[in-house]
């Protein structure tokens, strides 16, 4: 008979669990949620085994819950990733990262000659393709995609 072998990650008592993200995201994700600069436990697990993706990247963050930009934010560059709240070791919360319909203050807008690039006007835009990830600039209907997107606080 032969042994299983498996690497057990800790469990955190508080916190929260990013699962399911595609493991070409999974620093991108740890860098627009600042999460380099956190001062308590950041788990990484890239590469893992998944029975529904073949493979994946998980992050557990120790004592950090996310608000809705940052939930916003993970969606963007990992729609599939699953967002799991813990309290006391046990999960009280779970939901899918959702694309949102208008996405505002998160992205800056590509376009230099936009008025969010030279006022202090907060950004919004609109998904107009969620599966393809096309956005439009509510001001000066600019389309970004994927590969054009850029965090406000990484800009």
């Amino acid at each position: 008979m032969e042994a299983k072998k498996e690497l057990v990650v800790s469990a955190i008592e508080n916190g929260t669990v990013i699962d399911h993200i595609p493991t070409d995201v999974v620093y991108q994700v740890i860098r627009i949620l600042g999460l380099e600069k956190y001062n308590d436990e950041v788990l990484i697990g890239n590469y893992l085994h998944s029975k529904k993706f073949g493979r994946k990247g998980i992050v557990k963050i120790k004592n950090k819950f996310f608000d809705k930009n940052e939930i916003n934010k993970i969606a963007l560059v990992a729609p599939l990733a699953s967002i799991i709240t813990i309290r006391n070791y046990n999960v009280v919360e779970k939901i899918q990262a959702e694309i949102p319909d208008h996405i505002d203050h998160i992205i800056k807008c590509m376009n230099p000659k936009c008025i969010t690039n030279f006022e202090q006007i907060d950004t919004k835009f609109d998904v107009v393709d969620k599966e393809n990830l096309k956005l439009r600039c509510h001001y000066c209907e600019k389309f970004m995609t994927k590969e054009t997107m850029k965090f406000q606080d990484l800009a």
